[in-house]
């Protein structure tokens, strides 16, 4: 089950409470206070753990709790901290604050992590309050309550690569053929209801995560057919493999289709059409295939993949296209210049 959005309510522990004590020692008649502090509420923390690719394994477990701190004792012995209690997530998960709103972290990489909700305070034992006019308080304090927070979870895919295109472009299968994931693949629409993930070698020394993108339809970017449940997992994605099916089940135009998923992609996020795109048209066995990835090449004045996941034909070349494309990008990202160092200015009196 893949599970990308979630909803968790938050506990922290509570401060332990301070100690009122005073030393009992025999011949030592004025002892004063010897009352400990309390010891500190665990807190929520929610940490990326590249070893989870989803939020299923939280739908049984909403609310989360985290240790109470210990009361303080005499002898000026201080109470043990609360242990905090970690929520693991995949890399790519956004925390959201549930009641206002905002955003409280990005967790785009691997050990990255939030505190959901922070641990009270211990209070403090009657030995703090002690002065040269009070030697021997009766004050102390209770430990203060821990942060209750309801949280969002959302799930954005990172990817290298996704694979965008109308359903039953062949997507799944593709993914299938150039890694080890198991997709679900059958002959009508609409099989991915869910993004795959999916590693492909390149040789010896090269390899990239390809997300496998659920079938879009037009008007997805108004949320059709989940179509905001599908987009969100393209935004992380730094390349997009646009594969085009030549003879689609529903007699549609394969290239009108081509500049509908292109037009549902500028309308999600302003900036998703202009990101780094290798066409491609599939099933390369099919009588049509080759007469449409011609005419697309002359419409998009680019040139045009032909494949087939079933033959094999062209995946070599493909591999190798997205290669190239991903080192181009590494190599701008390289070059990107950096901000200038700014001295604070001095100040002359």
């Amino acid at each position: 089950m893949f599970v990308d959005k979630i909803t968790l309510i938050c506990k922290a522990g509570d401060g332990g409470r301070g100690c009122m004590s005073f030393r009992r020692e025999a011949h030592v008649p004025r002892g004063g206070p010897d009352g400990g502090d309390g010891g500190d509420g665990g807190s929520i923390v929610v940490v990326a753990s590249e070893h989870i690719s989803s939020l299923a394994h939280l739908t049984g477990h909403i609310h989360w709790h985290a240790d109470r701190g210990r009361h303080g004792e005499g002898d000026l012995c201080r109470g043990r901290n609360g242990a905090d209690s970690l929520i693991e997530v995949p890399p790519g998960t956004i925390i959201k604050d549930a009641k206002h709103g905002h955003i409280l972290k990005d967790l785009a990489q691997p050990g990255d992590r939030v505190v959901a909700a922070r641990g009270g305070r211990g209070g403090r034992g009657n030995k703090r309050f002690a002065t040269a006019v009070n030697r021997a308080p009766k004050t102390f304090e209770e430990g203060e309550p821990g942060e209750e927070r309801t949280i969002i979870l959302e799930l954005k895919v990172i990817a290298d690569v996704g694979l965008v295109g109308k359903p039953n472009a062949g997507k799944s299968t593709l993914l299938s053929r150039l890694s080890r994931a198991t997709p679900e693949i059958a002959d009508y629409p609409f099989t991915t209801k869910h993004p795959n993930l999916g590693v492909v070698q390149v040789g010896w020394d090269h390899d990239f995560v390809m997300a496998d993108i659920p079938g879009l339809i037009e008007g997805a970017h108004a949320g059709i057919g989940l179509g905001h449940e599908f987009l969100k997992h393209v935004e992380r994605t730094r390349v997009l493999v646009h594969l085009v099916e030549p003879s689609p089940m529903d007699q549609t135009d394969p290239i009108a289709n081509y500049f509908l998923i292109r037009e549902e992609l500028r309308l999600y996020e302003v900036n998703l059409d202009s990101r780094p795109e290798i066409v491609v048209v599939t099933k390369a066995e099919l009588p049509d295939a080759e007469t449409v990835a011609e005419m697309l090449t002359e419409e998009i004045k680019k040139p045009v993949l032909l494949i087939s996941s079933v033959t094999g034909q062209g995946l070599d070349t493909l591999k190798q296209e997205i290669l190239r494309v991903l080192r181009e990008l590494n190599e701008t990202e390289s070059r990107a210049p950096e901000k200038d160092f700014e001295p604070r200015p001095e100040i002359h009196e």
